[in-house]
C-alpha cells in the first residue's frame, strides 16, 4: 500500500477549540423540559479515537452542530486497552492512563454519556504474542471476553472496540492466527453484552476472519470503521444501519476514516 493511503487516526484535539454558549435566564417548565431533551443528528455516525496518554476524554462532548446543536461525536473510544501475554494466558491491560480515566468515570466519562455520546473502551495488541486471532481454543477465548464483559460492566462503559494492531502473532511462543479465535471471542462477548456496542476497526489477521465453520460475526457488530486516511472502502462487519446505541446487535457498516500514527501502546 502506497504511503498516501497509510492508516492514520485523527485526534479529536487537532479540532478546533470547541463551541458553546448556554443561554441565561429563568424558563417555564416547558421550556426547561424542551431544553433537558437533546438535539437530534441526521446522517452518518462520527466516531473519535482519544489517545489518553495525552489527551483528555471529554474533548469528544466539545463540538456541536452550528444548525440545531447536536453533539458531532456519537461514539467516543477510550485509546486503548491492550491484550497483553502472560506467558500462558492473554488478560487484559490497562496502562496508567486508561486506568486513570476508567477511575474517573464521573468525570471522564459520565459527563459525554450524558451528552448522548457511547463511549467505548478499544482494546490493542501489544507486541506481546497475544491478539484475539490466536486464541488456542474456544474456552480461552471465553475467557477473554469474560474479562471485557466485567470492564464493561464495572466501568458503566457502552461497548468495546476491536483493533488487531501490533500483535506481532508468533512472540513469546504464542501461535499464528487461526480460523475459529474471533469468531468465538465475538460470539461469546455478544452472549455475555447482548445489549452493548460492539464494534470492529476493520485491519489486521482478525478483521480477514469474520466466518468459521459456516457462522458470520459479521453482522454482530454495530459498527466497523474503515480504517485508511484518504481512501474509502466498505468496511467489513455489519450490513444493517441501525441508530447508534440500538439496542439490536446490528448496525450500520460504515465509519469515518481515522487516523493516528502507530506507536507502541500500553506499558
Amino acid at each position: 500500500m502506497s504511503s498516501s493511503l497509510m492508516k492514520r487516526r485523527t485526534l479529536l484535539s487537532a479540532l478546533a477549540a470547541g463551541t458553546a454558549a448556554a443561554a441565561t435566564g429563568a424558563a417555564l417548565p416547558a421550556e426547561a423540559a424542551a431544553k433537558c431533551r437533546r438535539a437530534q443528528k441526521t446522517g452518518p455516525v462520527t466516531v473519535a479515537y482519544i489517545e489518553v496518554n495525552n489527551y483528555s476524554m471529554l474533548s469528544a462532548g466539545k463540538y456541536t452542530l452550528a444548525n440545531g446543536g447536536a453533539q458531532v461525536i456519537d461514539v467516543a473510544v477510550i485509546f486503548a486497552a491492550n491484550i497483553n501475554y502472560d506467558g500462558s494466558n492473554a488478560y487484559l491491560f490497562f496502562n496508567d492512563q486508561v486506568t486513570n480515566v476508567l477511575n474517573n468515570v464521573a468525570t471522564q466519562v459520565r459527563p459525554l454519556q450524558q451528552k448522548g455520546i457511547k463511549v467505548l473502551l478499544s482494546v490493542l495488541g501489544n507486541h506481546q504474542g497475544a491478539g484475539f486471532a490466536n486464541f488456542p481454543n474456544q474456552a480461552a477465548a471465553d475467557a477473554f471476553a469474560q474479562q471485557l464483559a466485567d470492564a464493561v460492566n464495572q466501568y458503566g462503559l457502552d461497548g468495546i472496540d476491536f483493533d488487531d494492531e501490533y500483535a506481532e502473532y508468533g512472540n513469546n511462543g504464542t501461535g499464528q492466527p487461526n480460523d475459529f479465535s474471533f469468531v468465538y471471542l465475538v460470539q461469546a462477548l455478544r452472549a455475555k453484552l447482548p445489549n452493548k456496542l460492539i464494534t470492529l476497526y476493520d485491519i489486521g489477521p482478525a478483521a480477514d476472519r469474520l466466518t468459521y465453520n459456516g457462522q458470520s460475526i459479521a453482522e454482530t457488530f454495530n459498527y466497523a470503521w474503515n480504517p485508511y486516511y484518504g481512501t474509502w472502502g466498505v468496511p467489513s462487519g455489519p450490513s444493517a444501519s441501525r441508530p447508534c446505541g440500538s439496542s439490536h446487535p446490528r448496525g450500520g457498516a460504515a465509519g469515518r476514516p481515522t487516523s493516528r500514527a502507530p506507536g507502541r501502546r500500553g506499558a
